[in-house]
């Protein structure tokens, strides 16, 4: 959880988020994932109101 704040969330309003919070809002939603052999999706409800921050998280974390 501390390096998906320092690292993923830097400079987002979550960066300095308690864990419960980080849980609650990101790691706890509904999403389909699907898995094929190139890459894994992650199909979020268009409604997810911290999907910006979700997608940026992992987007760090997939490039380094």
């Amino acid at each position: 959880m501390e390096r998906l704040r320092t690292i993923g969330l830097a400079g987002t309003d979550l960066a300095r988020a308690q864990v419960w919070t980080l849980r609650c809002r990101l790691l706890k939603v509904g999403a389909v994932i699907v898995r094929n052999s190139r890459r894994i999706r992650f199909f979020l409800a268009s409604a997810f109101p911290h999907q910006e921050s979700f997608l940026l998280a992992a987007q760090r974390f997939a490039s380094g």
